[in-house]
């Protein structure tokens, strides 16, 4: 179990910022498999929601972003987004368009825009709320600088994961406790600029 791995305090303070925040799961291209970090959150950790949509096997991004605006325009409370890969970049334009209540976002392992023809739908300018970019150095589905290029694009905090392929559980990401801890420091920092308000 995840409480087993990971600190407990970093359960401790998601759960507590879980009472004013929704953490909103947003899975890449063919949906998270049942070993991926995003699937052991959700069913080990209460506080996750995992967006829906039927054609998870669509290149669509479109698909991706109106998944996300009906499961927000159902929920009272600010989100954080955490996507990972094509569900990365959906969420940098959900949040680029502002048009929703996002809070935060964690773009974990961004796909290359060009993969799916979405390159000119990407922000590529400063993204209005605090958001950060986790990358590894092999991932076969974008090059290290150019995620780099993308987080410096929208002025997110960047994490340098290493030799990490695509941060899925084909390259061994299973639990992944450490992403908690990443996703834990982004909300005490959308917490404590709340605070500052």
């Amino acid at each position: 179990m995840i409480r087993k791995l990971t600190d407990p305090e970093v359960l401790e303070a998601l759960e507590t910022h879980a009472e004013e925040i929704d953490f909103i799961l947003v899975p890449g291209f063919k949906n998270s498999g049942p070993e991926h970090w995003q699937s052991f959150w959700e069913r080990e950790v209460e506080i996750f929601h995992r967006i829906e949509q039927r054609r998870w096997d669509q290149r669509d991004i479109v698909l991706w972003i109106d998944a996300i605006g009906r499961m927000l325009t159902n929920r009272k409370r600010p989100a954080i987004l955490i996507g990972h890969s094509l569900g990365a970049l959906a969420s940098a334009c959900v949040i680029a368009k502002g048009e929703l209540n996002v809070v935060g976002g964690m773009f974990v392992a961004p796909a290359e825009p060009m993969r799916f023809a979405v390159e000119e739908r990407v922000p590529r300018d400063p993204l209005a709320i605090p958001t950060v970019v986790v990358a590894s150095h092999n991932d076969k589905l974008i090059s290290f600088p150019r995620a780099k290029g993308l987080a410096d694009d929208w002025t997110s905090d960047f994490i340098d994961v290493g030799e990490a392929g695509h941060i899925n559980s084909e390259a061994g990401f299973g639990r992944w406790p450490y992403g908690l801890t990443i996703l834990k420091d982004l909300a005490d920092r959308i917490v404590a600029q709340k605070g500052d308000a």
